[in-house]
């Protein structure tokens, strides 16, 4: 019998993050050619063993970092990013790093030395943001799992630049603008990530990288319907899976409509802002307050703070919810265009509105409008009539309704994420088939 491979996947603790690398470890695992073990912190100890994953712990993080997602929300909400501002204007924010990200990868590359040591992987795994040099500076194999859009991953001039929000049909000016801008905003935090990385015996950083997915084998998820590849393909290292999605055969992901709305008329709608969005209690309110004037009814995802704030006659929520279950269920989806939401809705065949609020939701919700496939409208300055009549104009477009569904099929049926264990095995035997 051959002897399993081990694959030690780390990944940046915040929701999406987990939930794309999930989705990778269960496709290793099914394949039986993988033990998967995820490299965590005392605080989610228990949580990915769920999945029938190995746990290797990490060095506990600081209190303040106990429930990763609250944590950053709210960093998030106090530094000001969660208000209303154009993304050039959100610029402002990768001078300052409210994360603080330079000083989290310089514990996480201490930390992740013993891990690797331990647990002795033939491959690592990294949904990160920075690479981290204790990883490059390991010998083993590397693959990138990028949970966010596609932009990121190719600075080319025919494409509007990532976090934007500009539609590929827009004013290229505007782009060498903000990517001016934007490398500029960036500048501080590169030049101090470079000089940590090259102090550590690794080569210098790409110019406004922080990333080094050229380097290896990379996947990312996003629709063959949604991707740039039409107008700049993709290097032969990325590898393209219309979704990073986990399975639903779990007891933790199992969901029944409520009670409180099975026998109330109108169309069925998710509602979710994603864990960090819904922090902004008061932009909650005031959605929820428009929707509550809707003849339909809403399952709402309220987020880390949902004591704080009551659901309309209309709604059922809770802080979270297993959303790939809630998914299939629902006739349309208000989101904040998060990269997972909004890949797993297109899964699943249904419209969208997307309110972006910062990062690529912008971009996610501009490609959507350009494909004529969402509507994309303000999260914080969207009236009553701009929402509710999206969200009939959508429920009553049957046209659009059919290519969803069609489309739906195609992802469902092909479901191009089972050929990872694969793709990675002969990248393991031999990485110039991917590499340059």
């Amino acid at each position: 019998m051959t002897k399993q491979k081990t694959a030690l996947i780390s990944m940046f603790a915040a929701v999406g993050h987990v939930n794309a690398c999930v989705a990778v470890g269960q496709r290793l695992l099914d394949s039986g050619i993988y033990r998967v073990v995820f490299a965590i912190s005392e605080h989610m100890k228990g949580k990915l063993e769920a999945y029938g994953f190995e746990e290797a712990l990490i060095a506990e993080d600081k209190p303040q970092h106990k429930d990763a997602a609250k944590f950053l929300a709210n960093i998030l909400l106090s530094s000001g990013i969660l208000k209303d501002q154009t993304p050039l204007e959100m610029l402002k924010y990768r001078k300052s790093d409210p994360m603080n990200r330079v000083e989290l990868y310089k514990k996480l590359d201490n930390d992740i030395v013993s891990v690797i040591s331990d647990v002795k992987p033939d491959v690592i795994l990294m949904d990160h943001f920075f690479c981290v040099p204790s990883v490059e500076l390991s010998g083993i194999p590397v693959v990138w799992i990028w949970s966010g859009i596609p932009l990121f991953l190719n600075d080319d001039e025919r494409l509007p630049p990532g976090a934007s929000g500009y539609s590929v049909n827009g004013n290229r000016d505007e782009w060498k603008v903000y990517r001016k801008l934007m490398n500029n905003a960036n500048m501080s935090l590169w030049n101090q990530w470079n000089n940590y990385i090259v102090s550590r015996g690794c080569p210098p950083l790409r110019d406004n990288s922080f990333s080094t997915t050229h380097k290896w084998l990379t996947i990312y998820g996003y629709p063959k319907e949604l991707d740039y590849t039409d107008i700049a393909p993709m290097a032969k290292n990325y590898i393209q899976f219309d979704n990073l999605m986990r399975h639903e055969n779990n007891s933790i992901e199992k969901f029944e409509i409520p009670e409180q709305l099975k026998d109330k008329p109108g169309k069925l709608i998710y509602f979710s802002m994603g864990s960090m969005g819904a922090v902004n209690v008061e932009n909650m309110k005031r959605l929820c307050a428009i929707l509550a004037k809707s003849k339909h009814r809403f399952i709402v995802s309220k987020g880390p703070k949902h004591d704080e704030y009551d659901l309309p006659d209309n709604m059922w929520g809770q802080s979270t919810l297993p959303q790939v279950s809630v998914l299939p269920l629902v006739d349309l989806v208000i989101t904040h265009g998060g990269n997972n939401t909004t890949t797993e809705t297109f899964s699943y065949g249904k419209p969208m509105i997307v309110l972006p609020l910062f990062a690529d939701q912008f971009d996610n919700a501009q490609r959507l409008q350009d494909k004529g496939l969402g509507i994309r409208l303000n999260a914080y300055k969207c009236t009553d009539e701009e929402l509710l009549t999206a969200i009939e104009k959508l429920l009553n477009d049957n046209e659009l309704n059919e290519k969803l569904q069609k489309i739906s099929k195609r992802i469902q049926s092909e479901d191009n994420l089972q050929n990872f264990p694969k793709i990675l095995d002969n990248y393991l035997k031999d990485p110039t088939i991917y590499l340059q």
